[in-house]
């Protein structure tokens, strides 16, 4: 199907008999000999059925569906590649019949026409693949290729990455891959703790390499462009190529909406003059600007660039462009100048993707404000978990650590002198435009206190925890858990005398119900007081539950915990827990790694010291035994 058609989340109708009969508005539904593998063979044909060229009145069988999709920037393209499935087909070689170019036709062999006419070689048979991925809008596309890499079995080239409405698209060649691409839908995390999904199609071969410029046109290409050149003022003019005298005289055809044309453009501009200060491509029928993308790494130091008289519809086409440093832009006589309720909303909206823009549509703008701020900036590396002192840190950590401990026991009830009695609790999951009752987080969808969803003031107080029984309660009604110690990152956010608020990050896993095993992410802010036996007591406690990252995914539980049900510390004595809980803080090192160290060393508090101490020193012990 098109991409401009009204299809829902799939690429394509893969409804079975989906062009005609009761069957069009049930796509699950399939009648007796309609599927794509239940026709009649050959050998109950009636063979002397006439009138082959017009035998596309039935459903199509899916080994007819090619790809669907139009080449967009040809308008006449459109025409010729629309399959009419019921309509009268005129009789014309089989090569343009879209899907019928994939099949091997021997039947015409018997009827004693001409084989060499209708029979089709294997072949031509197209061996690209297509995949899409929904909104993958949200995404930039070096961070979601690089994602695909890192993920996919085989390496790979995209070509023609591009979006299109909501959607990321690009072409791949090799069958494997395409198989290979299969396995790597949903195993994707975004940013977002959402699932990548990728959808893969068979079909023919993308609009580069269909509509590709022979070589000999290239070199007249280059030859137009050379007389079109300003090399005075590093000017290229390309208004109305495709209309150029030399072009049309020796019957090249550049259209630069069309991709494999505009790609050409770009890579001679790239080869022979990088050094470009002015373009000029007006009147040239630009609907959109994705195949300009790399124009910035191609012409870096462009300060010009003329758009007018061309189909732009939307601003947001200007956002593939933003890393021109532009100090001049024509945009006048396209359809996106006259979205706009004024002349300052138009300016600043532009100036927005150009903050250096001097001149728009040949009218000066007021000299931009800056700060100079070119020289390149690196981010410094993460430091983990941040306290303000150590005693602080001593503090916090002992508290998250007996928290857990028995957080994850299987019982909660113990958590009740952790919070004070006028305590308040909330949870809430990512806000999601699907159904959240459906997603991996369902289980706590009905709990959730998202408010940029949950807009009704009388569910967003019943939906939060108060007083110290209720908030327990209702903790004891989450799924069983076990987190991971070493994946905790604590920040300090304020610190008084009398009140201390911190953030926690890290990822668990579920260990019972139907998301047995499912590993979340979640972030808390925990706001707390002073209590009477030198710990902490909770006063407000918020807890969002997310989907991990491919990086929580790749390290969480790298070193395996034991179970809540067998763990080893509630069995623990009195005095040996208080050991290590004391053995913990002052080495650094997460419950386990401690208990471990201490039976080694049968309890004995201060060999066990030496031991560690000693084993520090060399390096032995791995960054998993440590907090963070």
């Amino acid at each position: 199907m098109a991409d401009g058609g009204k299809s829902g989340y799939s690429e394509h109708d893969d409804r079975v008999g989906g062009g005609g009969g009761g069957n069009r508005g049930f796509p699950g539904r399939r009648r007796k000999g309609r599927g794509p593998f239940r026709g009649k063979m050959y050998s109950e044909m009636n063979h002397h059925q006439k009138n082959w060229s017009n035998a596309g009145s039935g459903p199509r069988s899916r080994v007819e569906e090619e790809d669907g999709d139009v080449l967009m920037s040809d308008p006449h393209d459109m025409l010729r590649s629309r399959y009419t499935p019921y309509g009268q087909r005129p009789n014309r070689p089989d090569r343009e019949r879209g899907g019928l170019s994939n099949i091997n036709l021997t039947v015409w062999k018997n009827l004693g026409a001409p084989e060499r006419n209708f029979a089709i070689s294997t072949a031509s048979r197209s061996n690209w693949f297509k995949v899409t991925i929904p909104n993958g809008w949200k995404y930039e596309k070096a961070w979601l290729l690089t994602a695909i890499q890192n993920q996919c079995s085989i390496p790979f080239i995209p070509l023609e990455v591009h979006y299109v409405n909501n959607r990321i698209v690009f072409y791949v060649e090799d069958a494997a891959v395409a198989g290979a691409l299969r396995h790597v839908s949903r195993k994707i995390i975004d940013p977002d703790g959402y699932k990548v999904t990728l959808i893969i199609h068979s079909c023919s071969a993308p609009p580069t390499v269909q509509h590709e410029l022979k070589q000999e046109e290239v070199e007249q290409l280059k030859q137009c462009m050379s007389k079109r050149y300003d090399g005075s003022q590093q000017a290229l003019d390309l208004k109305s190529l495709r209309t150029d005298p030399d072009l049309v005289a020796h019957n090249t055809d550049v259209v630069l909406s069309r991709r494999s044309c505009m790609l050409t453009v770009l890579s001679i501009i790239e080869e022979n003059i990088p050094e470009l200060l002015s373009l000029n491509l007006s009147d040239n029928k630009l609907y959109r600007l994705d195949d300009m993308a790399n124009l910035p790494q191609k012409a870096p130091n462009l300060k010009i660039l003329n758009l007018s008289g061309n189909q732009l519809k939307t601003e947001r086409e200007l956002d593939k462009l933003k890393a021109l440093k532009l100090e001049e832009l024509w945009l006048d006589n396209n359809p996106l100048c006259d979205s706009f309720r004024d002349q300052s909303t138009y300016i600043s909206t532009v100036r927005e993707r150009f903050p250096k823009l001097l001149r728009l549509d040949g009218h000066e703008l007021p000299p931009p404000i800056s700060f100079d701020v070119e020289a390149p900036t690196t981010l410094p590396a993460c430091k983990g978990s941040y306290f303000p002192s150590d005693d602080l840190k001593v503090l916090v950590l002992r508290f998250l650590q007996q928290y857990y401990t028995i957080y994850d026991s299987g019982d909660r009830q113990g958590l009740l002198d952790a919070y004070h009695d006028g305590a308040c609790c909330s949870l809430s999951i990512p806000y999601s435009k699907v159904n959240p009752s459906r997603g991996t987080l369902s289980e706590y969808f009905k709990n959730s206190r998202n408010v940029k969803k949950l807009k009704d003031p009388t569910m967003r107080f019943r939906l939060l925890k108060h007083t110290r029984l209720n908030v327990v309660a209702f903790l004891n009604e989450l799924p069983k858990t076990q987190h991971d110690i070493n994946s905790f990152v604590v920040d300090v956010c304020a610190q008084t005398n009398t009140l201390l608020c911190f953030t926690l990050n890290g990822v668990f896993k579920e260990v019972d119900g139907r998301c047995r095993d499912s590993l979340r992410g979640f972030t808390r802010v925990f706001i707390a007081v002073p209590a009477s036996n030198n710990g902490l007591c909770i006063v407000n406690d918020q807890l969002f539950i997310r989907n991990p990252t491919n990086e929580e995914i790749r390290r969480a539980f790298v070193m395996p915990a034991p179970t809540p049900s067998s763990s080893p510390v509630p069995t623990l004595s009195a005095e040996q827990q208080e050991m290590l809980q004391a053995f913990s803080v002052q080495s650094g090192m997460n419950l386990e790694w401690s208990q471990k160290c201490l039976s080694d060393n049968d309890w004995d508090y201060t060999h066990a010291a030496h031991v560690f101490t000693q084993l520090k020193a060399q390096g032995k012990i791995p960054e998993v035994a440590f907090l963070n």
